[in-house]
């Protein structure tokens, strides 16, 4: 299981090569794992991994979300109500559905399970979306002090499409030039950081609006350092 070394703002080139260092150890689970695929581009590390949850599990996983949904969040200083305008419900540890794609993640990353944020149901009607932003933290913020105690950076993405909308609700990552098609069992997982350890402005992504139908996706976010609330 891997465990990020310790690191603080005041040894933050420490940090950054803690990171890159273990990002090293995350590729090699990655990459092993069943129907992972690397997409061709330099400007992300970013993977599919094809069938990670069954329709099933899938279905499990929208009904719990359905159940508690409300206005989804925004991490920042001063949140614009248009930014990101789905609807989220937070999973924590219990119903069987969560404790198997929590299982299925651990397998998937090898990271300690310390390390990731609660996972994060989604729910996309139709002109809902999350406009372009990155998952890491600007430390120039004064959210960041907050963040900091909590675990610290965002260093890897997972999320999962649970179902596929009629039209529209694909997942851009403009930088790199890459489009993806929610299909439901697939998962997207990519690095937060650059080669060194360091925030990666090209993992720019955003949820592009729903034009039919309803999208639902789940994400897990992991941090350098075990997450508390």
């Amino acid at each position: 299981m891997i465990a990020y070394p310790p690191s603080g703002d005041h040894v933050d080139q420490i940090g950054a090569l803690a990171r890159s260092d273990v990002a090293s150890q995350v590729r090699e689970y990655v990459e092993s794992f069943p129907h992972a695929v690397k997409l061709p581009t330099n400007h992300v590390e970013l993977y599919i991994v094809r069938d990670f949850l069954s329709r099933e599990e899938c279905d499990a996983l929208i009904a719990l979300i359905d159940a508690n949904r409300v206005p989804s969040p925004v991490v920042s200083d001063d949140p614009i109500p248009s930014y990101r305008t789905s609807e989220t419900c937070y999973l924590y540890p219990g119903p069987d559905a969560v404790a198997v794609v929590e299982r299925k993640l651990d397998a998937l990353t090898g990271l300690d399970p310390r390390y990731g944020e609660a996972l994060q149901g989604q729910r996309y009607a139709v002109g809902q979306e999350f406009k372009p932003h990155h998952d890491f933290f600007d430390t120039g913020q004064a959210y960041w002090q907050d963040q900091a105690a909590m675990g610290g950076q965002r260093t890897w993405s997972a999320m999962t499409f649970l179902n596929e909308p009629e039209e529209g609700g694909r997942t851009n990552f403009p930088t790199a030039g890459v489009m993806i098609a929610p299909k439901a069992g697939n998962l997207v997982i990519w690095n937060n950081m650059d080669e060194y350890g360091v925030p990666n402005p090209g993992s720019l992504h955003q949820g592009m609006p729903v034009a039919q139908g309803v999208k639902y996706v789940l994400t897990k976010w992991y941090r350098e350092r075990p997450w508390c609330q």
